[in-house]
Protein backbone atom coordinates (compact mmCIF):
# COMPACT_ATOMS: atom_id res chain seq x y z
CA UNK A 1 0.00 0.00 0.00
CA UNK A 2 1.22 3.50 -0.83
CA UNK A 3 2.52 5.46 2.16
CA UNK A 4 3.30 9.16 2.48
CA UNK A 5 6.64 10.52 3.58
CA UNK A 6 8.37 13.79 2.70
CA UNK A 7 11.14 15.18 4.83
CA UNK A 8 13.30 18.22 4.10
CA UNK A 9 16.82 18.47 5.50
CA UNK A 10 19.66 20.95 5.03
CA UNK A 11 23.39 20.47 5.14
CA UNK A 12 26.14 22.68 6.55
CA UNK A 13 29.45 23.59 4.99
CA UNK A 14 31.59 20.49 4.58
CA UNK A 15 28.67 18.05 4.40
CA UNK A 16 27.46 18.27 0.79
CA UNK A 17 30.06 16.13 -1.00
CA UNK A 18 29.89 13.44 1.69
CA UNK A 19 26.10 13.29 1.46
CA UNK A 20 26.27 13.11 -2.33
CA UNK A 21 28.54 10.09 -1.99
CA UNK A 22 26.08 8.55 0.46
CA UNK A 23 22.99 8.86 -1.76
CA UNK A 24 24.87 7.81 -4.93
CA UNK A 25 26.51 4.90 -3.08
CA UNK A 26 30.00 5.90 -4.19
CA UNK A 27 33.28 5.64 -2.30
CA UNK A 28 32.94 3.82 1.00
CA UNK A 29 29.13 3.81 0.61
CA UNK A 30 29.34 1.52 -2.42
CA UNK A 31 30.56 -1.40 -0.35
CA UNK A 32 28.59 -3.97 1.62
CA UNK A 33 24.82 -4.33 1.81
CA UNK A 34 24.11 -0.60 1.55
CA UNK A 35 25.64 -0.39 -1.90
CA UNK A 36 23.21 -2.97 -3.24
CA UNK A 37 20.03 -0.97 -2.69
CA UNK A 38 20.78 1.69 -5.33
CA UNK A 39 18.36 1.56 -8.28
CA UNK A 40 18.89 4.83 -10.14
CA UNK A 41 20.78 8.13 -10.04
CA UNK A 42 20.73 11.35 -12.01
CA UNK A 43 21.63 15.04 -11.96
CA UNK A 44 20.74 18.20 -13.83
CA UNK A 45 20.90 21.99 -14.10
CA UNK A 46 24.59 22.00 -13.20
CA UNK A 47 26.60 25.16 -14.00
CA UNK A 48 29.15 24.97 -16.81
CA UNK A 49 32.15 25.04 -14.47
CA UNK A 50 31.05 21.73 -12.92
CA UNK A 51 30.95 20.08 -16.37
CA UNK A 52 27.74 18.31 -15.43
CA UNK A 53 29.41 16.46 -12.55
CA UNK A 54 27.42 16.77 -9.31
CA UNK A 55 30.44 15.77 -7.19
CA UNK A 56 32.37 18.78 -8.52
CA UNK A 57 29.41 21.02 -7.72
CA UNK A 58 28.98 19.78 -4.13
CA UNK A 59 32.71 20.00 -3.41
CA UNK A 60 32.61 23.65 -4.54
CA UNK A 61 29.55 24.28 -2.37
CA UNK A 62 31.44 22.90 0.63
CA UNK A 63 34.44 25.11 -0.16
CA UNK A 64 32.85 28.40 -1.18
CA UNK A 65 29.39 28.61 0.41
CA UNK A 66 29.43 31.09 3.28
CA UNK A 67 30.14 29.60 6.69
CA UNK A 68 26.60 30.02 8.06
CA UNK A 69 24.88 29.07 4.80
CA UNK A 70 23.30 25.77 3.74
CA UNK A 71 25.34 23.86 1.19
CA UNK A 72 22.36 21.76 0.08
CA UNK A 73 18.72 21.04 0.72
CA UNK A 74 17.49 17.45 0.57
CA UNK A 75 14.01 16.09 -0.07
CA UNK A 76 13.58 12.53 1.20
CA UNK A 77 10.55 10.98 -0.51
CA UNK A 78 8.82 7.63 0.00
CA UNK A 79 7.91 6.15 -3.39
CA UNK A 80 4.80 4.03 -4.01
CA UNK A 81 5.72 0.33 -3.82
CA UNK A 82 2.87 -0.32 -6.28
CA UNK A 83 4.82 1.37 -9.07
CA UNK A 84 7.65 -0.20 -11.06
CA UNK A 85 11.09 1.41 -11.22
CA UNK A 86 10.42 3.08 -14.62
CA UNK A 87 7.10 4.37 -13.28
CA UNK A 88 8.71 5.73 -10.11
CA UNK A 89 11.40 7.35 -12.26
CA UNK A 90 8.65 9.16 -14.16
CA UNK A 91 7.19 10.28 -10.82
CA UNK A 92 10.55 11.58 -9.57
CA UNK A 93 11.20 13.37 -12.87
CA UNK A 94 7.86 15.17 -12.56
CA UNK A 95 8.73 16.16 -8.97
CA UNK A 96 12.03 17.57 -10.25
CA UNK A 97 10.20 19.56 -12.92
CA UNK A 98 7.41 20.83 -10.66
CA UNK A 99 9.28 21.44 -7.39
CA UNK A 100 13.02 21.72 -8.10
CA UNK A 101 12.66 23.65 -11.35
CA UNK A 102 15.90 25.34 -12.55
CA UNK A 103 17.92 24.63 -9.41
CA UNK A 104 20.96 22.29 -9.64
CA UNK A 105 20.07 18.83 -8.34
CA UNK A 106 21.21 15.26 -7.85
CA UNK A 107 18.86 12.39 -7.07
CA UNK A 108 19.08 8.73 -6.18
CA UNK A 109 16.47 6.00 -5.75
CA UNK A 110 17.09 3.35 -3.09
CA UNK A 111 15.05 0.25 -2.29
CA UNK A 112 16.38 -1.39 0.90
CA UNK A 113 14.42 -4.19 2.50
CA UNK A 114 12.47 -3.25 5.61
CA UNK A 115 14.05 -4.43 8.86
CA UNK A 116 10.73 -6.09 9.69
CA UNK A 117 8.88 -7.93 6.96
CA UNK A 118 11.73 -7.99 4.41
CA UNK A 119 9.73 -6.00 1.86
CA UNK A 120 11.37 -3.34 -0.37
CA UNK A 121 11.01 0.25 0.78
CA UNK A 122 11.60 2.37 -2.33
CA UNK A 123 12.43 6.00 -1.68
CA UNK A 124 14.22 8.88 -3.34
CA UNK A 125 16.81 11.36 -2.12
CA UNK A 126 16.83 14.67 -4.01
CA UNK A 127 19.71 17.04 -3.21
CA UNK A 128 19.43 20.57 -4.53
CA UNK A 129 21.12 23.92 -4.16
CA UNK A 130 19.15 27.00 -3.23
CA UNK A 131 21.16 29.07 -5.70
CA UNK A 132 19.16 29.51 -8.89
CA UNK A 133 20.95 30.05 -12.19
CA UNK A 134 20.38 33.38 -13.93
CA UNK A 135 22.45 32.38 -16.99
CA UNK A 136 25.36 34.65 -16.02
CA UNK A 137 28.68 32.85 -16.42
CA UNK A 138 30.51 32.69 -13.11
CA UNK A 139 33.44 30.77 -11.69
CA UNK A 140 32.81 28.19 -8.99
CA UNK A 141 33.96 30.64 -6.30
CA UNK A 142 31.78 33.49 -7.57
CA UNK A 143 28.74 31.21 -7.92
CA UNK A 144 28.52 30.95 -4.11
CA UNK A 145 29.20 34.60 -3.26
CA UNK A 146 26.51 36.85 -1.81
CA UNK A 147 23.99 38.00 -4.42
CA UNK A 148 24.42 41.57 -5.69
CA UNK A 149 21.00 42.99 -6.59
CA UNK A 150 22.44 46.19 -8.12
CA UNK A 151 24.99 44.36 -10.28
CA UNK A 152 24.17 40.62 -10.47
CA UNK A 153 27.18 39.92 -12.67
CA UNK A 154 29.48 40.98 -9.83
CA UNK A 155 27.93 38.75 -7.17
CA UNK A 156 26.87 35.15 -6.79
CA UNK A 157 23.65 33.39 -7.75
CA UNK A 158 20.59 34.45 -5.78
CA UNK A 159 19.17 31.98 -3.26
CA UNK A 160 15.54 31.03 -3.76
CA UNK A 161 14.85 31.55 -0.04
CA UNK A 162 16.48 34.97 0.06
CA UNK A 163 14.32 37.55 1.83
CA UNK A 164 11.63 35.06 2.91
CA UNK A 165 10.46 35.14 6.51
CA UNK A 166 9.71 32.02 8.55
CA UNK A 167 5.99 32.10 7.76
CA UNK A 168 6.60 32.17 4.02
CA UNK A 169 9.03 29.27 4.23
CA UNK A 170 6.49 27.25 6.22
CA UNK A 171 3.81 27.96 3.61
CA UNK A 172 6.19 26.84 0.86
CA UNK A 173 6.87 23.56 2.71
CA UNK A 174 3.14 22.86 3.13
CA UNK A 175 2.63 23.54 -0.59
CA UNK A 176 5.48 21.15 -1.45
CA UNK A 177 4.02 18.42 0.77
CA UNK A 178 0.63 18.80 -0.92
CA UNK A 179 2.21 18.83 -4.37
CA UNK A 180 4.07 15.57 -3.62
CA UNK A 181 0.84 13.88 -2.51
CA UNK A 182 -0.96 15.10 -5.64
CA UNK A 183 1.83 13.82 -7.90
CA UNK A 184 1.81 10.37 -6.28
CA UNK A 185 -1.96 10.09 -6.55
CA UNK A 186 -1.81 11.18 -10.18
CA UNK A 187 0.70 8.45 -11.06
CA UNK A 188 -1.06 5.78 -8.98
CA UNK A 189 -4.28 6.52 -10.85
CA UNK A 190 -2.47 6.66 -14.19
CA UNK A 191 -1.14 3.13 -13.68
CA UNK A 192 -4.41 1.66 -12.45
CA UNK A 193 -3.90 1.55 -8.67
CA UNK A 194 -6.61 2.37 -6.13
CA UNK A 195 -4.21 3.37 -3.34
CA UNK A 196 -3.98 7.05 -2.49
CA UNK A 197 -1.84 9.10 -0.10
CA UNK A 198 -2.64 12.15 2.02
CA UNK A 199 -0.07 14.74 3.09
CA UNK A 200 -2.14 15.85 6.09
CA UNK A 201 -1.60 14.63 9.65
CA UNK A 202 -3.83 11.85 10.97
CA UNK A 203 -5.57 14.41 13.19
CA UNK A 204 -6.29 16.69 10.22
CA UNK A 205 -7.71 13.67 8.37
CA UNK A 206 -10.09 13.02 11.28
CA UNK A 207 -8.39 9.77 12.30
CA UNK A 208 -8.03 8.94 15.99
CA UNK A 209 -5.28 6.31 15.73
CA UNK A 210 -1.63 6.99 16.51
CA UNK A 211 0.94 7.11 13.68
CA UNK A 212 3.07 4.01 13.30
CA UNK A 213 6.47 4.24 14.95
CA UNK A 214 9.63 3.60 12.95
CA UNK A 215 11.39 0.72 14.70
CA UNK A 216 14.72 0.60 12.88
CA UNK A 217 17.10 -2.38 12.53
CA UNK A 218 18.53 -2.14 16.06
CA UNK A 219 15.14 -2.33 17.76
CA UNK A 220 13.92 -5.09 15.42
CA UNK A 221 16.99 -7.20 16.27
CA UNK A 222 15.96 -7.11 19.94
CA UNK A 223 12.46 -8.41 19.22
CA UNK A 224 11.53 -12.06 19.61
CA UNK A 225 9.96 -13.93 16.70
CA UNK A 226 6.62 -13.78 18.54
CA UNK A 227 6.97 -10.00 19.01
CA UNK A 228 7.68 -9.60 15.29
CA UNK A 229 4.68 -11.75 14.37
CA UNK A 230 2.39 -9.78 16.68
CA UNK A 231 3.65 -6.47 15.32
CA UNK A 232 3.13 -7.52 11.69
CA UNK A 233 -0.38 -8.77 12.49
CA UNK A 234 -1.21 -5.49 14.19
CA UNK A 235 0.15 -3.52 11.21
CA UNK A 236 -1.96 -5.58 8.79
CA UNK A 237 -5.09 -4.97 10.86
CA UNK A 238 -4.45 -1.21 10.95
CA UNK A 239 -4.05 -1.10 7.17
CA UNK A 240 -7.25 -3.10 6.64
CA UNK A 241 -9.21 -0.84 8.99
CA UNK A 242 -7.90 2.40 7.46
CA UNK A 243 -6.95 1.47 3.87
CA UNK A 244 -6.54 5.01 2.60
CA UNK A 245 -4.85 6.73 5.48
CA UNK A 246 -1.58 5.08 6.51
CA UNK A 247 0.92 7.92 6.97
CA UNK A 248 4.54 7.67 8.03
Amino acid sequence: MATYHLQVKTGKRGQAAAHSAYISRTGKHGKGEKGGDLLATGAGNMPSWSQGDPKTFWRASDKYERANGSTYREYELALPAELSLPQNLELVQEFLHEVIGPRPYEFAIHAPNAALGSVPQPHAHVMTSGRVSDHIERSAEQHFRRYNAMAPELGGCKKDSGGQHRGQMKEALVATRESWADLQNKHLKLHGHDSRVDHRSLKAQGLARQPERHLGPARVNLMSEQDKSNYMASRTQRVQNQPQAMTL
